[in-house]
């Protein structure tokens, strides 16, 4: 079985920035598969995530809007579809997505890697067996402000948090004072 470096991420919220970002970190990590544990909200997402070197797996969260869309849109990246998605990589490791871990009720049995979202808090841990489960945290950066994603080696079987860099927020918006209604 030979290493593989996977990127993981979730809940992007359309933050189109962030997903760049991310894009932007697998690519330049040399990625091999990237995996998805949902919320991508819309297809407005779909032109970003075409930009991956390599194929997408993933799973719809709780807030997607358009599933058939983003499903015929990512088409040409990989594989979406409803959670909990078990599939192997290439090397072999058995990996479960799902959007929220309860979807799961120990659905995940031989399972190597549980890969997951929903909570926007990243983390990375083993359970009574040795199993690895892994939660990106938000791509988004919309809840806590720290967007942040994952890679996951597959030998050892490990995982990091990567955060990604805060993007420079815009100005204040200044207002028109000669569009204001007269009366």
């Amino acid at each position: 079985m030979a290493d593989m470096r996977i990127g993981v991420f979730a809940d992007i919220h359309d933050h189109l920035d962030h997903a760049r970002a991310a894009i932007e970190e697998f690519n330049r990590r040399e990625c091999e598969l990237v995996v998805f544990a949902g919320d991508f909200v819309s297809t407005f997402v779909v032109p970003v995530l075409r930009g991956l070197r390599c194929r997408l797996v993933g799973c719809f969260g709780d807030n997607e809007g358009n599933k058939v869309g983003l499903a015929g849109g990512l088409r040409i990246v990989g594989t979406v579809g409803d959670p909990p998605l078990g599939f192997r990589a290439a090397d072999g490791t058995r990996i479960v997505v799902t959007h929220q871990l309860e979807l799961l009720r120990e659905d995940y049995e031989g399972a190597d890697v549980v890969v997951f979202g929903h909570t926007h808090k990243p983390s990375v841990r083993r359970d009574e067996v040795g199993r690895l489960f892994v939660n990106p945290g938000e791509t988004s950066g919309w809840t806590y402000r720290r967007p942040s994603v994952a890679i996951l080696e597959t030998e050892p079987c490990d995982a990091e948090i990567v955060w990604l860099p805060p993007l420079v927020p815009l100005p204040p918006r200044r207002i028109n004072r000669s569009s204001r209604i007269r009366e």
